[in-house]
């Protein structure tokens, strides 16, 4: 059954005010159990949209679950995106406030930085190559608005929960080296990830559906359903190739790409 407009209205309401507050709200598949797709990108748009009449702008997007691992954990067989606000972006090597995140994990990525526009159903690969003006590394910060687990139910959050909680995203870094993606295969690009200089995680590019490229032609292609394209100079993080690493108080992180070049913040 489709969610009505209040329903929407109201769980974009409740997960502003819980990114505010820093305080959790429970699962909107317990709260909607007919929850789909379709009403999880509504609550996500409504959600936008509230953060636009708020002053903030759109400097890019996010796509989630480009691993087989992830979504298999989930059950899904596809990615999931969300969308970029350049109160997200934080400095590379800077430290983010401790009062900005309910919890916060982090994961490495290869960034896409946009020269031209991007959009339509039949996008391909070399039309995302032609239109991307760099790549460089990156981090994306996860935070969830939205419990991970029903605390009465033992439920975990489902693909809805978080595409509703758009996509989990809360924040990116960028590195500063820039790389001709026409140059290299980004498949072999990838990354050390330590946490308090223990290495917690290392990953390829090839985990992003097999070409982080091909991640950024689903996302254009996902895109165009709804109506919307890439514009030129956003940013797209083209996903994770590595698992969420958890980031408390206190938490440094730096992800070394070699020759790709590295990224790296602290958690106050």
């Amino acid at each position: 059954m489709r969610l009505s407009d209040t329903d929407i209205s109201q769980a974009a309401a409740d997960l502003l005010t819980a990114e505010q507050s820093l305080t959790q709200i429970g699962l909107l598949t317990k709260r909607h159990p007919d929850l789909d797709m379709d009403g999880a990108y509504a609550i996500q748009n409504a959600f936008a949209r509230a953060k636009l009449d708020a002053g903030r702008k759109v400097i890019g997007w996010k796509i989630g679950l480009t691993s087989k691992a992830m979504q298999d954990a989930l059950k899904i067989d596809i990615p999931d995106s969300g969308v970029l606000f350049d109160d997200m972006l934080f400095e590379n090597a800077g430290a983010i406030p401790k009062t900005r995140f309910i919890q916060p994990r982090i994961e490495a990525e290869i960034a896409f930085v946009m020269k031209a526009p991007l959009g339509g159903d039949t996008v391909t690969r070399g039309q995302v190559l032609a239109a991307t003006d760099y790549v460089c590394p990156s981090l994306e910060i996860l935070d969830t608005r939205i419990q991970r687990v029903d605390p009465e139910t033992g439920q975990a959050r489902r693909i809805f929960d978080t595409i509703a909680d758009n996509a989990a995203n809360a924040g990116l870094v960028l590195g500063t080296e820039k790389h001709d993606p026409d140059t290299l295969d980004l498949r072999w690009v990838g990354a050390i990830v330590s946490r308090n200089g223990e290495v917690e995680e290392t990953g390829l590019g090839a985990g992003v559906l097999n070409d982080p490229v091909e991640s950024v032609v689903w996302l254009a292609r996902r895109m165009a359903g709804y109506g919307q394209t890439i514009e030129a100079g956003q940013v797209i993080l083209s996903g994770s190739f590595i698992r969420p690493v958890e980031c408390p108080s206190g938490t440094e992180i730096h992800a070394d790409f070699g020759l790709f070049g590295s990224v790296s913040c602290s958690f106050a």
